[in-house]
């Protein structure tokens, strides 16, 4: 079974820090919670079209994206709902 890691890309972490405090909380306990799953990608949305990202997780409202480089969950985006997939 492999094990995920979680690695933040800047931008990940200066989006996380513009989030309110709860809100943050919630994520760090759902990351966790998925990369404690034997399959966390079972869990997330594979993204299509040319996306900044493979995949996403839904955490309430939010969004986050990220990719997968073989066990380690790297977060690339993490945004409201109606403002992640704007360019």
């Amino acid at each position: 079974m492999p094990h995920f890691n979680l690695a933040y890309k800047k931008q990940a972490v200066k989006d996380i820090q513009k989030l309110p405090k709860q809100v943050q909380k919630r994520l760090k306990t759902k990351l966790e919670w998925f990369i404690n799953q034997d399959d966390p990608i079972s869990f997330a949305s594979a993204l299509t079209k040319p996306a900044d990202a493979q995949y996403r997780f839904r955490v309430g409202s939010y969004r986050v994206l990220f990719d997968v480089k073989e066990d380690i969950i790297i977060i690339l985006h993490v945004q409201h709902r109606r403002e992640i997939y704007r360019k």
